[in-house]
């Protein structure tokens, strides 16, 4: 059976850490996209949590974009990517990086 792009998107996340661009190209879908599965994944862990009884259930943990000129990381949504700082205006923005644990 062939996997869906969000199961492909939470089986690589759940091996190593990606940005939305990286996920882009194990998928093949562009990372506009990516970033609208990773909310449906986000999303459904949560679910997936909450029928689980106990400790111990997955979820996605998101290193926040990161101004590359004044180090700001406090940025308001951290599973999207900002198009510029709010502190110094800069455009030279890291990508969030995702991971399932």
């Amino acid at each position: 059976m062939e996997r869906t792009t969000r199961q492909r998107i939470a089986d690589h996340l759940r091996e190593t850490d990606a940005t939305a661009s990286e996920l882009s190209e194990v998928v093949s879908r562009p990372r506009s996209v990516v970033y609208d599965h990773l909310e449906h994944v986000a999303d459904s862990i949560s679910d997936d949590d909450a029928e689980a009884s106990g400790d111990g259930g997955e979820r996605l943990l998101v290193a926040p974009p990161r101004c590359r000129e004044c180090g700001f990381d406090g940025f308001d949504d951290p599973l999207t990517l900002p198009s510029r700082c709010p502190e110094c205006r800069s455009e030279r923005i890291d990508e969030p990086t995702f991971r399932i644990e």
